[in-house]
């Protein structure tokens, strides 16, 4: 066969560092161990900008945590040949922002990766650049940034094939709980009061609403959320706003339009189509995260005082397994995003691969461990079994050891993965 594409790998939500470059030397504002919430909070009078100003916050690297395994994977069990490297690239980003503007990024890194690559020998001399793509890995919120490049650049996006890796397509409980209390199970990090402010004014964070069958409130209307929502805005715009005719109408005017902004990208993302980008169901690997308990579902209670969302743990369920009722079985997930929120508009549920946490190898450990602390969602890109299914749908190769696996969806009695597979129990 020929020679791979470039890869791109765009991470999820909260997994790359944020460094401040207006101190002399830049200062990391956000990392694996640094969580400075009060200075990633954005500008309630522009959210493109920081709250605490002057500053000028720009991505770093992704958490190696989450991403090094696979990243390095790939680099090498796509490379043929030593000295003919697969490039493979981590795309790190403002996660905070709006995802359209993000969308707009990749599409610049996507032609920088391009010219890159037309500058190694042997992608010059395999006629690379007569027809020149790149192949994307998208991990949860990374694979909405994937699908929103997609459909805005279609035809022009130059891009062979996609996997996406625990995407919330339709998103999860966890987005709700977040803005509302700043505890989820979304990023790494302890909860705070700050995190919960910085949480209500974050743009991205809106695009993980949950809006798949079954739920029962429309989360992007911003009369079903509970008052204290706009309570802490109204505080936030007193403190940060530079004029505050207003602080209540601002508040209320900042959280309508965050709402509006994240329910045109869902939209947006419901009516992509495969075709519309030049692709196929052959190249689209869709991987589902099940088998963990996950919030199903949430409750809202009416109250004289307003809205009031009731969080309660019996809403965390996981049926997988019941072979009784199939549809009873789609309640699961991978402890962040619920199985029903992870199905994309434009796959067919038969499409859809489906893998547990006892997919990590026996030797896989220390991912084990990570994965009972820090849940399934976050942790997923680090399977191994994964790095080599990405690998085979990357270039076509057979499973000739028969290292490659996956599960269908509950009731899919004829599985179309994109690529042939050993079928698991």
């Amino acid at each position: 066969m020929g020679l791979v594409n470039p890869v791109i790998v765009v991470p999820g939500i909260t997994a790359t560092y944020l460094r401040d470059q207006y101190p002399l030397p830049p200062e990391t504002v956000w990392s694996l161990l640094t969580k400075d919430y009060e200075r990633i909070s954005l500008h309630p009078d522009n959210i493109l900008y920081e709250a605490m100003e002057p500053a000028r916050l720009r991505p770093d690297q992704v958490f190696d945590i989450a991403y090094k395994e696979l990243i390095q994977e790939l680099r090498h069990n796509l490379s043929q040949k030593a000295d003919e490297p697969v490039p493979v690239f981590p795309f790190g980003y403002d996660w905070r922002q709006p995802l359209n503007l993000i969308e707009g990024q990749l599409a610049t890194f996507v032609d920088e990766v391009i010219e890159r690559t037309k500058l190694l020998k042997h992608y010059y001399d395999a006629s690379y650049g007569d027809d020149p793509k790149v192949n994307l890995v998208g991990h949860s919120m990374g694979g909405l940034i994937v699908t929103g490049f997609l459909e805005n650049y279609r035809g022009k996006a130059r891009v062979g094939k996609v996997a996406t890796l625990a995407t919330p397509f339709r998103g999860s409980f966890e987005a709700v709980i977040k803005v509302t209390t700043g505890t989820a199970n979304l990023g790494t990090s302890a909860p705070s009061s700050r995190e919960r402010e910085a949480a209500r004014i974050m743009p991205a964070l809106y695009h993980l609403l949950p809006s798949f069958p079954g739920v029962k409130a429309d989360f992007f209307d911003p009369a079903i959320w509970q008052p204290s929502i706009l309570k802490t805005l109204e505080e936030y715009v007193r403190l940060y706003a530079v004029s505050q005719k207003d602080p209540e109408k601002q508040a209320h005017d900042l959280f309508a339009a965050l709402l509006a902004t994240a329910q045109s990208h869902r939209q947006r993302l419901e009516d992509f189509r495969l075709e519309k980008a030049g692709l196929t169901v052959q190249d689209w690997l869709c991987v589902v995260g099940v088998d963990s308990t996950t919030r199903v579902r949430l409750e809202i209670i009416n109250t004289p005082q307003g809205p009031e969302f009731d969080f309660r743990s019996d809403d965390r369920d996981n049926e997988w397994g019941n072979g009784k009722d199939p549809v009873k079985s789609r309640l699961t997930g991978d402890g962040t995003v619920p199985f029903e929120g992870a199905l994309p508009a434009f796959l067919k549920m038969e499409n859809v691969v489906c893998v547990t946490p006892n997919d990590f190898g026996y030797w896989e450990i220390q991912d084990r461990l990570v994965t009972q602390v820090a849940g399934f969602h976050g942790i997923l890109p680090n399977m191994d079994m994964l790095h080599r299914l990405i690998v085979r749908h990357f270039t076509g190769w057979p499973d000739d050891h028969g290292n490659t696996w996956g599960r269908p969806a509950p009731g899919v009695t004829a599985w179309q993965p994109p690529l042939k597979l050993q079928e698991k129990d």
